[in-house]
């Protein structure tokens, strides 16, 4: 595949707008958690959740069909699953916050390959300016007519959860017949099943908007400390939304590897936890409220490497018009496309990490953990970033060990990592 030249950065993110819940999008493991039971567990615990669902979503009718009639572990060209975080307040802690409506503030499209070998993330930022389909919101019945250029995180508001699929189906050319929708209590209570998530910070993190505080090394972080290192945008890289893409990955993937160590796989009791806060914290499309696919979703992803975990942020460049918005980065975004399209197993390349992580000095390495209150600084943490990103599992490989001759390397310009790469959240 071609390669592409790096385009500059947006200002996208610095303006001042309402608060985002971009926390969200470490309930891709929702989807994970489920390998890590026996099939046996997996169905308990989803019939156990499902059965105290409020409700399911539906799909267009194409998707709906191709839900109810596919085999998740078993579809041509490998299974499509698209998560979305809301940045509603109804229902969720702080739901006294005076703020209208809810937008997709957080969109990843979860791609499991045929051959169930390979599993990518891609995060679409939420000012992304696209297309939107004509949509009409399940809710208040009202039909908003389609628009050739509309802000990324409007769909939602627009037509509910179908219309955020219709609309990243159109840009991706992808069928996505499952889908989920999340509220971000699940990364309070997943984190708090886990014991913390180990995450290692190579600059100090200093952002009063959202309280939290975090010194150079590394932290463990649960509960409304995990929520805040993860809504920080003013604490991380240049202050914009694609640096929070990052540094929400450097989470989400030490996340991965503590979920898949052996420690975690030998405790009942946390599993149980760690998949009963992922599901009882979804609104689930009709396909994927079923405990056949929940039990073939964990068939797919049993056994998978970390290192076979991609995640990725969707090409985009500066909108010409908007300074504080960003436009899809065309040529790039077509090789992404076709890769999934065609189901190839892709790699990325070296010191491809976004503009707010890198790759931790040891990786490879252990660290101590040292505890955080994520409000003020640790005592302990004033060793430099080479405390590493604790993983809670033994030494992961570079980018360029855990690549394979059978992989194709996708354009230099994607950034993002593997979840067995151990990076670091770069404060500002």
């Amino acid at each position: 595949m071609p390669d592409v030249t790096r385009r500059p950065f947006a200002a996208h993110g610095k303006l001042a707008r309402r608060r985002g819940w971009t926390t969200l999008v470490t309930v891709v493991a929702s989807a994970l958690a489920v390998v890590l039971v026996s099939g046996t567990s997996v169905a308990a615990i989803a019939g156990a959740q499902l059965a105290t669902a409020p409700q399911t979503v539906q799909l267009s009718t194409d998707d709906q069909s191709t839900a109810k009639t596919a085999d998740i572990t078993a579809i041509k060209g490998g299974a499509n699953i698209l998560l979305i975080g809301s940045d509603t307040r109804v229902g969720q802690f702080d739901s006294d916050e005076d703020v209208e409506g809810a937008r997709n503030d957080v969109t990843m499209l979860i791609h499991i390959s045929q051959d169930h070998q390979q599993l990518t993330a891609v995060s679409f930022p939420r000012d992304l300016m696209v297309p939107i389909p004509a949509c009409t919101n399940p809710a208040t019945g009202t039909t908003y007519p389609a628009s050739t250029s509309a802000m990324f995180n409007t769909a939602l508001g627009n037509g509910g959860v179908s219309c955020v699929v219709d609309t990243v189906e159109n840009l991706t050319g992808l069928s996505i017949p499952y889908a989920g929708l999340i509220t971000f209590d699940g990364v309070i209570e997943m984190s708090n099943a886990l014991g913390g998530v180990d995450v290692c910070v190579a600059e100090p993190i200093d952002d009063t908007f959202t309280g939290l505080h975090l010194t150079a090394g590394s932290h463990n972080l649960e509960g409304s400390d995990a929520l805040a290192f993860l809504r920080t945008r003013h604490g991380v890289g240049d202050g914009s939304d694609l640096a929070r893409i990052s540094s929400q990955q450097v989470f989400l993937s030490a996340l991965l590897r503590k979920v898949t160590s052996d420690g975690t796989l030998s405790n009942p009791i946390t599993l149980y936890k760690l998949a009963g806060a992922a599901l009882s914290n979804m609104t689930l499309s009709d396909g994927l409220a079923q405990t056949r696919t929940l039990v073939g979703l964990a068939s797919a992803l049993r056994g998978m490497s970390t290192a076979n975990m991609l995640f990725v942020q969707y090409p985009v460049a500066d909108d010409p018009d908007d300074s504080a918005r960003v436009i899809v980065d065309q040529e790039t975004a077509h090789t992404l496309n076709v890769a999934l399209q065609n189901d190839v197993k892709s790699s990325l390349s070296d010191s491809s990490t976004g503009r707010a992580s890198e790759e931790s000095p040891t990786a490879g390495g252990t660290a101590t953990s040292t505890p955080s209150t994520g409000t003020t600084p640790s005592d302990a943490s004033s060793s430099s970033a080479s405390a590493g990103a604790a993983s809670g599992t033994s030494s992961a490989p570079s980018s360029s060990a855990t690549r394979t001759a059978t992989s194709t390397p996708l354009p230099s310009s994607i950034t993002g990592q593997s979840a067995s790469e151990q990076t670091c959240s770069v404060g500002n």
